[in-house]
């Protein structure tokens, strides 16, 4: 057991560690960091010298933003691969989200400049049978569903052999925007329908006259053409009532489900 001479004193251990005394106070409080010892007259805290190095980790996981929790998991993991397999977890959802920070930089630095005008043209959109997944989503979950969507879709029509008579696309309420969450559906249009696993069901997409912006650059740009589409409609008082559908155009490989131009198809009268 350590004796009162090995001890350090908390403005010594704060010096050694970089963590202001306020900083190890509240570590103390949240149980990541307990003293060695609590004057019980004076309050006054003293540390081990071995407590050293746990106090210099957790300014660094706490300077990445790392949870509490997390923290706290990181200290009490049994091995070094558990610990590791903590750390690493977050640093790939801080480089997600530096990726995303830079991707919206970026985006602002483009709407700052002149921006090109996004074209709009009219179609008719005939009636097609197509394969389908429909989900409850939420704008946070619609990415991830989205993707699990067409790579379902697309791994049944391999398996099937059934030809496509169009590109995949997407069918948007107004509600996911309005609401932040609906019931999308993610489809592909399809010659004949074979026997349909799981999810996957088969819908009847009736025709529909839409204007059409079509958009090839980075997600975080799509509003640009949903700007564009919308202003367009409704300036001449054409917009109708429905879902937004998107259809995605492959640039090569139709099975790259990210390689794609993106046609925002926004219902006339």
């Amino acid at each position: 057991m350590a004796g009162m001479t090995d001890l350090l004193s908390i403005g010594d251990f704060s010096r050694m560690t970089f963590l202001t005394v306020k900083a190890l106070r509240h570590y103390h409080d949240v149980g990541l960091l307990e003293p060695a010892r609590i004057d019980p007259h004076t309050g006054y805290r003293s540390y081990r010298p071995e407590q050293v190095a746990p106090a210099r980790l957790i300014r660094r996981l706490r300077d990445l933003d790392l949870p509490v929790d997390d923290v706290r998991s990181v200290l009490a993991a049994p091995d070094e691969e558990t610990r590791n397999r903590v750390i690493v977890d977050h640093l790939e959802r801080m480089s997600r989200q530096l990726q995303q920070t830079q991707d919206t930089v970026d985006s602002l630095r483009r709407m700052l400049s002149a921006e090109e005008p996004v074209p709009v043209v009219h179609r008719e959109e005939p009636a097609a049978t197509v394969l389908a997944i429909r989900g409850a989503v939420t704008g946070d979950d619609v990415v991830g569903w989205w993707l699990e969507a067409f790579s379902e879709l697309h791994r049944v029509l391999r398996t099937s052999g059934v030809a496509r008579t169009g590109p995949d696309g997407a069918v948007f309420p107004t509600e996911f925007f309005t609401d932040g969450e609906a019931e999308l559906v993610a489809f592909v249009p399809v010659e004949v329908v074979p026997a349909l696993p799981g999810r996957v069901e088969r819908l009847e997409l009736p025709a529909v006259r839409c204007a059409v912006a079509t958009y090839d650059g980075p997600m975080v740009d799509l509003d640009g053409a949903y700007t564009a589409v919308g202003r367009h409609v409704t300036e001449r008082a054409l917009a109708g009532d429905g879902p937004v559908v998107e259809r995605y155009l492959p640039n090569g490989d139709p099975e790259d489900l990210l390689d794609h131009v993106t046609e925002v198809c926004w219902p006339l009268r």
